[in-house]
């Protein structure tokens, strides 16, 4: 680690935390039915939404309405990003005559914006109109993140009710967090990345002259255009992911300088974090939502460094080329290899962890390309369940499963029922959390076993052996836990990936969202038992430790075995100089 890493990472973390906790505290009051005076100015307009859909906010519902809303919503999303692939030849704005896409691939990626994964297996600018970009793809980005906002703001809720039947309403919960919060943050974040020259037109593409001629005396070259900005601002903020080009926010017209780059990466992560402020303000204690905030930070700053060492390392082989290695402060050297010259192995590494933390899958660099160590980072994350930081209210409400998990283990070691924010910890909560963390590890080794064991899985792999496998898994542990990045190799947009892909998108969304739901609803109805001498404090650096333990030993648990067939022996043979 050099002097200048240690600095660009210290100032994003702080710039992260002081922008995170005025935000958080305003979400708090935005759920709490107490809407800041500066911006009551929306409320007409909500208001205006609730008469115009027959909705009367005032009518709370049960658990299982909550959820029925939920997939009703989401369902509807999927069918509608789905045919509009199919149609968009037939409609307007598509510039390019973008044909009509396949059903499986269409299937695939109606899946994933649904799901907030925003997995691609396509290229943006030779596969997508603007109408599909912008009505499909933009919007979804802005009903999933919102989703997943809303079961956390009804799982906080439930934290303060007493033996209630309700745990809120879908519909105002979604509303309000479209319009008071991704919509406001959205509309700034794309009017600084405009300033910044993220393009935002309607115009077709251009031919441009090329001062030298390159393919076979090609002099000319197309580039590509589109409503980029205001699809970027909300893929950041609300963890979505998916580039509106191939290539993501590697391209200079998503992402063209240093400034635009802090500022997609600190996007990513601020509503995450700021939601733990908005849990302590909401269950009545901030030392709660802080705590949270710790074990997330610490876990990241961890996996960040090592992240950050491995790159800035670079491959030992080289030495015996006489080549330069590790980087310094005032010598290049490192892994530069699938990283923007203008951002660097720092900002790479930190975007890398960050959109990996976050279930965000957007990127400045290619993960592929990164060093075995460096690539173990961002899979690891993913394979920890995407509860640090985690998606816009996913990751909360996940890293909430976890504490409960961890208050169980806790009770037991002293024979004690086990209590959290004041309500008891059952069979119920503990099988339902169960089943929230187990599922998605299920979607990510299950699906990895099939396509390594099957002709269509194989088929995809541009790169046999190991980092072949690595490629498979880390493709399942994108899709398994809602992320969407991937390793540049594998050939992912086939009939076999398309479905397998999609169902663990599914699987990682919903059988996560209703166990959280259902936990919701049972704590609810549950009387609050005061504290006593026997309760386990949960806003304690013990508590810290004992969730940060918790997490990990489940996904190293769960996942060591598979990395140990891939990164880990990697990693042996690249210092032993034979790979």
């Amino acid at each position: 680690m050099t002097l200048n890493a240690l600095l660009q990472i210290t100032l994003y973390l702080a710039l992260l935390l002081l922008l995170a906790w005025p935000l958080g505290i305003t979400m708090a009051k935005i759920y709490g039915d107490a809407i800041p005076p500066w911006m009551r100015w929306i409320t007409p307009l909500e208001r205006g939404i609730y008469r115009l859909c027959g909705i009367r906010p005032d009518q709370e519902m049960s658990w299982s309405r909550y959820a029925l809303a939920m997939l009703a919503l989401n369902l509807l999303g999927l069918l509608t990003v789905y045919l509009l692939q199919r149609v968009q030849s037939w409609l307007p704005f598509n510039p390019q005559a973008m044909a009509n896409i396949t059903p499986d691939s269409a299937l695939n990626t109606a899946i994933s914006f649904a799901s907030n994964t925003n997995w691609q297996g396509y290229g943006g600018e030779t596969t997508m109109s603007y109408l599909t970009q912008m009505c499909g793809l933009t919007v979804q980005n802005f009903l999933s993140a919102a989703t997943g906002m809303a079961v956390l703001a009804a799982l906080m809720r439930a934290f303060t009710r007493r033996e209630s039947g309700v745990i809120g309403n879908f519909w105002v919960d979604m509303t309000r967090s479209i319009l008071y919060i991704l919509l406001p943050l959205s509309l700034l974040l794309s009017l600084a990345l405009v300033g910044q020259g993220v393009v935002q037109t309607f115009e077709p593409y251009r031919s441009v002259h090329l001062v030298q001629p390159i393919e076979k005396g090609a002099t000319e070259q197309v580039i590509a255009l589109g409503p980029t900005a205001s699809q970027v601002a909300i893929k950041q903020l609300g963890t979505n992911g998916g580039g509106f080009f191939n290539v993501n926010s590697a391209h200079p017209l998503e992402n063209p300088t240093p400034f635009s780059n802090i500022l997609e990466m600190l996007s990513i992560l601020l509503i995450p974090a700021a939601l733990c402020f908005t849990f302590g303000s909401i269950v009545g204690d901030h030392r709660q939502g802080i705590v949270i905030l710790a074990a997330m930070t610490l876990v990241f700053t961890a996996l960040l460094i090592l992240c950050t060492s491995a790159e800035q390392a670079g491959n030992p082989l080289f030495q015996r080329l006489g080549l330069e290695v590790t980087a310094s402060d005032t010598t290049p050297g490192g892994n530069m290899e699938g990283k923007e010259v203008r951002f660097g192995i720092v900002n790479s590494a930190i975007w890398a962890t960050a959109t990996t933390a976050a279930s965000n899958g957007s990127v400045n660099a290619m993960h592929d390309s990164f060093t075995p160590l460096g690539g173990l980072v961002p899979m690891g994350l993913m394979q920890l369940g995407e509860v640090i930081f985690g998606g816009v209210g996913s990751g909360l409400y996940g890293m909430i499963i976890f504490a409960l998990v961890a208050v169980f283990v806790s009770g037991l070691m002293i024979g004690r029922t086990p209590e959290y924010l004041g309500k008891k910890v059952e069979a119920f909560e503990i099988k339902m959390a169960s089943v929230a963390i187990l599922v998605p590890c299920l979607a990510v080794l299950l699906g990895t076993a099939i396509a390594v064991a099957s002709e269509s899985g194989r088929a995809g792999i541009a790169n046999p052996g190991i980092h072949g496998f690595s490629e498979i898994l880390y493709a399942f542990s994108s899709a398994g836990n809602n992320n969407g990045s991937a390793f540049a190799g594998l050939s992912a947009n086939t009939p076999f990936y398309n479905m397998m892909l999609g169902i663990a998108m599914l699987l990682a969304r919903y059988w996560v969202i209703i166990p959280v739901l259902a936990i919701a609803g049972s704590l609810a109805a549950k009387k609050t038992i005061p504290l006593s001498a026997g309760t386990l404090p949960t806003h304690t650096p013990l508590f810290v430790v004992l969730l940060i333990g918790t997490v990990i030993i489940v996904g190293a648990l769960t996942f060591l075995p598979a990395l140990a067939l891939g990164p880990i022996v990697e990693h042996v043979l690249m210092i032993n100089g034979q790979g």
